[in-house]
């Protein structure tokens, strides 16, 4: 049986005897008390039935999924800032009970629960710099803004990906990474696909988080943090990281362009490896192999050791080989840079 059910039951005989027991006090005189007893009981017995589980365990259940929704930062610096404005409140209500009646019965408890609002919003308001204060760190004029480091939140693609976990060993991602659970419910679906290139892909990813976990600086968490109402995983996503105020770390363009547009901080896997290619400039020469012919006549293609593409004009001789060859265009596209070069000795 559930606890609804449970409750459902307790709450029909509780409020079934309390109607009874008023419709048998407020009978009139000359009336027989049952017919008002029994009356009142039916009543209070279907309205307990109906209405207990909205009183008691549905509020409950909603309190407790917004704390498992609730990050532990957040909780801690709200029950510090509770406790931080009942001790004001009580040490305000000496004075208070001094006042002449009924103030001195009022005032106090108006004062505790404004104390405990108002502490409760300022402590998590500023709770990245209460946290550093406790932590025994006090920003100075260059880090005033920096502030506790900020969780990233990984989605599928990135995982899949792979490169995030060389970048987790560099030391560059600092806060700690947090994979949802719907996140790895997708992953396992993927690994669980009848389609082989699919089920290889879902498994490649579940494998790289086994190797962020071993090798990662960075701690990597799974959490259990959901999104109610919403179904698509981007759609979660989003809107966890408006709820956490922090970075989402994709590959995924279409992710990338909504999170954008919705105010959400994206750090995109393939546009850092665009920018940390290497700048070549016209008139620069380089050593490239040329691994194939080009589309054009004499054309030679080659790749650099972070995937540009070379293509070399009158290469074609060279297939095979590894030739000197001095930049005579640099080209951005969508797909990232194109290099044209020719050989320097021919």
């Amino acid at each position: 049986m559930s606890a609804e059910f449970i409750s459902r039951i307790i709450g029909m005989l509780l409020s079934g005897v309390v109607g009874g027991f008023l419709g048998a006090y407020i009978t009139p005189e000359g009336d027989s008390p049952w017919y008002y007893a029994a009356i009142f009981l039916l009543v209070g017995a279907l309205g307990g039935l109906v209405l207990t589980p909205y009183l008691t365990i549905r509020p409950l259940l909603a309190i407790r999924k917004r704390i498992r929704q609730t990050p532990a930062q957040q909780l801690l610096a709200g029950v510090l800032g509770l406790v931080v404005g009942l001790i004001v409140a009580a040490l305000s209500s000496l004075p208070l009970a001094l006042l002449p009646p009924p103030y001195r019965e009022i005032l106090p408890f108006v004062v505790a629960v404004v104390c405990g609002i108002l502490g409760i919003t300022v402590m998590s308001m500023r709770q990245a710099d209460i946290l550093n204060v406790i932590r025994g760190r006090t920003p100075g004029w260059g880090d005033l803004d920096v502030g506790v480091r900020r969780p990233v939140l990984l989605d599928t693609s990135v995982i899949i990906d792979g490169r995030i976990a060389d970048i987790s060993r560099t030391g560059f991602i600092e806060g700690e990474m947090l994979v949802p659970r719907f996140v790895l419910g997708e992953l396992q679906h993927i690994a669980d696909s009848s389609d082989t290139l699919r089920r290889n892909r879902g498994r490649r990813g579940l494998d790289m988080l086994h190797r962020l976990q071993d090798e990662a600086i960075a701690p990597i968490r799974i959490t259990d943090m959901d999104v109610e109402g919403v179904r698509e995983v981007d759609d979660k996503l989003v809107v966890l990281a408006k709820r956490l105020r922090c970075p989402i770390i994709t590959n995924d363009y279409n992710l990338n362009r909504v999170a954008e547009l919705q105010g959400v901080t994206v750090l995109n896997i393939n546009e850092l490896a665009n920018a940390l290619k290497a700048l070549i400039l016209p008139g620069e020469s380089l050593a490239v192999q040329i691994v194939q012919e080009g589309k054009e006549i004499d054309q030679g293609v080659g790749y650099l050791d972070d995937g540009t593409m070379v293509v070399v004009e009158n290469g074609k001789p060279y297939v095979g080989q590894e030739v000197e060859a001095m930049v005579t265009k640099v080209l951005q596209t969508a797909a990232g840079r194109m290099l044209f070069a020719r050989p320097q000795d021919g």
